[in-house]
């Protein structure tokens, strides 16, 4: 997606930079600094993901005074040759390098209104630094090493600020992570992040550490705070509504697919059905889904949540089982029976765009509800579940034998 700029240095002379533009062609800006691999793949990848949010993302070459256009990877010869630069890395002189970056992106075209920064490991201490030895609208850092050395800088930061860390990260212990808290106490906007489970380097693809829960995570925090501070904003609610009416509604599979990214994916959780990517997502809407829904399929709204990136639809899903539902109920021949079931939806946009939906219901109350499942001492319920989420004041614990037992029981 992108294309390499030249940026002017402060002290003269200048470095690359990896651009990538938004659809659109224009947006707020973000700074993608580096991890000690160069501007790498995964790097490039992160401006084109940003640049997908609506954001002109550019990653600067900040090992151009040692060797430039470093692109590494991540296996052991990579490693050493990484940290061979690190050891030579001018600290000082990289949030020039970063000052002056900020000031092209400011100055470009296609850049409008605010600009922030995103960093990973040694671009996540930088971006920390960018917060306050630059004039950056807010700074965003991964699992930096040694911000606890540089806590002195706090006092300097006049901007939100987001970092980061994996909980089983060594460079990042427990001990670290409260002296970073403590560190930044006193910063207003200032939020740390740990991560369970997830290790240093948990947001890079390319490494063994990738944890895809704690990135996706970390990444939905990370553009609440950009979309906070500089935009743009999306009416992901109309978003919603405009791929559901084309689903549901026209049954318009080419303006179902417009309403989302390149490569997006779809995945009704009970039944494991959708597909991934566009031309499987296509086929799979085409084939199995928006033509295979009985016609008085209904969606009553019972509540929307809308977040930074994303909506949480709880709605009731109403239809009778008149056709092979192939999402649903593959392989079931119709029934003939209605059922009315709980089914929440959650959808996450890459800018404008849909990028995934999670799609979650109880399939045992659908088999209840067609015939296929004897609930008879099973703790599974059919359209009562239905019914109690529209009416709270229907029975509880109808499912639960030991329930009389508690009648008289005081509570602790």
């Amino acid at each position: 997606m992108g294309t390499m700029i030249d940026i002017q240095a402060a002290d003269g002379g200048s470095f690359k930079g990896y651009l990538a533009l938004p659809e659109k062609g224009s947006g707020p800006g973000i700074v993608v600094l580096q991890e000690i691999f160069g501007v790498n793949a995964n790097i490039r990848g992160v401006c084109d993901y940003y640049a997908e949010e609506g954001y002109v993302a550019v990653a600067p070459d900040l090992f151009w005074r040692m060797e430039p256009g470093v692109d590494l990877g991540y296996g052991e010869a990579d490693f050493k040759k990484a940290f061979g630069f690190l050891e030579r890395f001018d600290q000082p002189q990289a949030v020039a390098d970063i000052a002056a970056t900020i000031a092209a992106l400011r100055s470009h075209p296609a850049c409008k209104g605010k600009v922030g920064a995103i960093g990973f490991c040694l671009g996540g201490t930088l971006a920390y630094l960018t917060a306050a030895k630059t004039d950056v609208d807010c700074a965003v850092g991964y699992y930096g090493v040694g911000i606890e050395q540089l806590l002195d800088a706090a006092k300097e930061i006049s901007c939100p600020l987001q970092l980061h860390l994996g909980e089983l990260d060594k460079y990042t212990p427990p001990e670290v992570v409260e002296k970073i808290r403590d560190g930044l106490k006193d910063v207003p906007e200032a939020e740390v992040y740990v991560y369970p489970g997830a290790d240093h380097g948990f947001s890079a693809k390319g490494r063994a550490q990738y944890d895809k829960p704690a990135s996706s995570m970390a990444h939905s925090r990370a553009i609440a705070l950009f979309r906070r501070v500089m935009g743009p904003h999306y009416d992901l609610s109309a978003l919603w509504d405009m791929h559901c009416y084309y689903e549901f509604a026209t049954r318009d599979v080419p303006a179902t697919m417009s309403t989302m990214v390149a490569e997006p994916y779809v995945n009704h959780i009970p039944t494991m059905t959708g597909g991934v990517g566009q031309k499987h997502l296509a086929r799979f809407y085409q084939h199995h889904f928006v033509n295979s829904n009985p016609a008085d399929t209904k969606l009553i709204p019972v509540s929307r949540t809308i977040g930074a990136d994303r909506v949480v639809d709880e709605m009731l899903f109403c239809f009778t089982h008149d056709t092979e539902i192939d999402w649903m109920l593959p392989g079931v021949k119709p029934t003939g029976k209605y059922v009315e079931i709980p089914l929440v939806a959650i959808v996450c946009f890459r800018g404008d765009k849909l990028y995934h939906e999670h799609i979650y219901w109880d399939q045992a109350s659908v088999l209840v509800q067609i015939g296929l499942l004897d609930p008879a001492n099973l703790p599974v319920a059919g359209q009562e579940t239905a019914k109690k989420l529209i009416d709270e004041t229907l029975p509880s614990n109808t499912l639960m034998k030991r329930w009389a037992e508690s009648e008289n029981q005081a509570a602790e």
